[in-house]
């Protein structure tokens, strides 16, 4: 079995049973319902999950609900949760997680430390520049103008590092920092306000795909 499954695949769901079910389960677990229940399938979009006590029922974590410093449930991992949404087209109950619920959103303690210097560590070098996570779940990217022959020599992953913050973007997560005591040979992309910097991120590929902010 691969990383990512369906919970058909698993034989794990019934999707007639589901369908025909649909209304009561709608019922029972109405939003706000705490649940607990079993992963059954993965998905890059999220995780599918059984429900106790409601055989019929199929559940589904999303990743955005997810901070992005965890990982998706496993599959048969035991989870808790609670109801916060019915989709009728798929009959699906939306769940979000007990504990990314309680996880604490540390971003906007950051959007009040815009022009301060903060010390992190590179997680990521690519060819737009170099991520720095500068606190639990937080992350910022370091952009560049144009590619650097030596960034890889003059950053690596792992090493610390004393950034700027540049810009904080709390309804689209993202975090623009500024090196502080980087190599010379990193060169920074220069704009004329903080917002230049957000709204250039939006034409910036993001390596493999993957979610490079909170």
């Amino acid at each position: 079995m691969g990383e990512y499954s369906r919970p058909s695949e698993n034989d794990k769901c019934d999707a007639a049973n589901a369908s025909q079910a649909w209304a009561e389960t709608v019922r029972l677990l109405a939003v706000g319902t705490q649940i607990a229940g079993e992963v059954i399938g993965r998905q890059p979009f999220g995780a599918f999950l059984s429900i106790d006590g409601h055989a019929d029922a199929v559940g589904l974590a999303r990743v955005d609900r997810m901070p992005t410093c965890m990982e998706l449930p496993t599959l048969g991992q035991r989870v808790t949760g609670q109801v916060i949404w019915h989709a009728d087209h798929n009959h699906q109950v939306g769940i979000t997680l007990s504990e990314w619920s309680s996880h604490e959103d540390l971003l906007p303690r950051f959007a009040e430390r815009v022009g301060q210097v903060v010390a992190g560590h590179v997680t990521k070098v690519a060819p737009i520049g170099f991520f720095v996570r500068i606190a639990s779940c937080v992350e910022g990217l370091v952009p560049l103008t144009e590619p650097v022959e030596d960034l890889a020599e003059a950053v690596h992953e792992g090493q610390l590092i004393f950034v700027q913050i540049i810009a904080v973007d709390l309804e689209r997560s993202r975090v623009l920092l500024s090196p502080n005591l980087a190599s010379r040979s990193s060169r920074v992309l220069e704009t004329s306000t903080p917002d230049d910097y957000l709204d250039v991120i939006d034409v910036l590929p993001k390596p493999n795909g993957q979610r490079l902010f909170l």
